[in-house]
């Protein structure tokens, strides 16, 4: 079984979780070296239930981390490379991948790249990357992402974008990590991950790399990119939408969906991440249990953003500085986070403990045995040619139930492998 059949992934936002500056000036020239902090970390992900660790953005930028400056750096902000490659180190000897976040849709206005083009014109090497508009009024105007001024869109349709991106990705493969996630891979033509993936897989045939795709036909796009997953959007927003409205028929149909895309591929799924409300805030502590342990107990390769597992809570604003309260700095060790999270800590430990007893969960498919508004009973089954298809033992049913108080129950053949709340 490859590791990307098995693996969990923690998902840490490292400039918010250092509590680095985000919006506030700072001398690029001084480095900082809070990405040590993250070490103390690791063996907190590892009882957790976690086997991977997936960093937000690590590199040069000038504000959150999306707007890079340079792909080959770390950011001062969070350390070097001697920080970093002590990091991947430590988490390697502890049986702990790593994923990086690659910005490839665009980078920041502030890119060297970007200013040489415009200081040496539209014929020159530097302004090919670009979508520039030349002639607009008031001078050039370049091509933006989601009308962010601050973010640069590169032009995937050249060669030297192609060569960029595969540069970058085989010079963090070399240095020893194990993935990518793709940032804003929906923005990108398909056809653009396809011309990179093969050359970077020519000398890292067992890195994996999952699109950040917020809507589309997530089948076709993994299809034509070659990538090997995208996030499940979808999955998602039935989850928090079904708890917070009381009405499993979404989910139920959700989920249908998903297990047409295992015919396919094995998506990411979450129930939070760096961009989104936190689940505890959107359908309160209670009910995350049963979104966790939905996340849990059907397919997919689950990532479990940083602090949901403590029940942290906070609100995404459309605002500038409207993703801190999902962002937030992490304690200098576990020892001193609050003891008010520990009980949603060890909810997350029963049910990564169920998941990793099955590991057939995978590319399980899921079918439906009672459905009502309030009431949600499925079950959950190896997929066709698995070797467990058949076994009477690889049958996970789940009851997840809102009529009152939030409740959940987990059996695997038949036994009860977690109830909550407890008794």
């Amino acid at each position: 079984m490859a590791w990307t059949e098995h693996v969990i992934w923690w998902h840490v936002y490292p400039l918010g979780a250092v509590g680095a500056p985000i919006r506030e000036p700072y001398d690029e020239s001084v480095v900082a070296h809070p990405l040590e902090r993250l070490d103390g970390w690791l063996d907190y992900a590892i009882s957790l239930g976690a086997n991977g660790l997936q960093l937000g953005p690590v590199f040069a930028s000038t504000t959150h981390g999306y707007d890079t400056t340079d792909h080959l750096r770390i950011d001062p902000r969070l350390g070097d490379d001697g920080d970093f490659d002590e990091l991947v180190k430590r988490a390697h000897d502890r049986g702990l991948r790593v994923m990086l976040d690659g910005v490839f849709n665009h980078v920041g206005l502030e890119h060297p790249l970007y200013q040489q083009a415009l200081g040496e014109g539209r014929e020159s090497h530097a302004a090919w990357h670009f979508r520039i508009d030349w002639d607009a009024d008031g001078g050039p105007r370049p091509d933006v992402f989601e009308g962010h001024g601050s973010l640069v869109a590169l032009d995937h349709a050249h060669d030297e974008v192609v060569d960029l991106v595969v540069e970058v990705m085989l010079h963090w493969l070399r240095r020893g990590i194990d993935g990518w996630r793709l940032d804003a891979a929906y923005a990108v033509d398909p056809a653009f991950w396809a011309r990179v993936l093969p050359r970077v897989r020519a000398e890292f045939p067992e890195a994996t790399f999952v699109g950040e795709v917020i809507h589309g036909d997530y089948a076709a796009i993994v299809r034509e990119s070659t990538l090997d997953s995208v996030t499940q959007y979808e999955l998602w927003k039935a989850l928090w939408s079904s708890l917070d409205d009381k009405n499993f028929y979404e989910l139920s149909h959700a989920l249908e969906r998903h297990g047409a895309l295992l015919d396919t591929f094995v998506p990411m799924t979450f129930v939070g991440n760096h961009d989104v409300t936190r689940i505890a805030s959107r359908v309160g502590p209670a009910a995350t249990v049963l979104a966790v342990a939905c996340l849990m107990t059907v397919g997919g390769t689950p990532s479990l953003y940083y602090g949901d597992e403590q029940a942290f809570e906070g609100v995404k604003e459309d605002r500038e500085g409207g993703d801190d309260a999902v962002r937030p700095p992490l304690p200098a060790t576990p020892a001193e986070l609050s003891t008010l999270g520990e009980w949603m800590f060890h909810v997350h430990q029963g049910l990564i403990a169920v998941r990793r007893q099955h590991p057939w969960l995978v590319r399980a498919r899921t079918w439906v045995v009672e459905l009502s508004n309030e009431r949600f009973v499925y079950e959950s089954r190896p997929a066709a040619g698995a070797p467990e298809e058949g076994d009477p033992a690889a049958v996970i049913r789940v009851t997840l139930d809102v009529s009152g108080e939030p409740r959940v129950q987990v059996e695997a053949s038949g036994v009860t492998a977690f109830t909550w709340p407890a008794g």
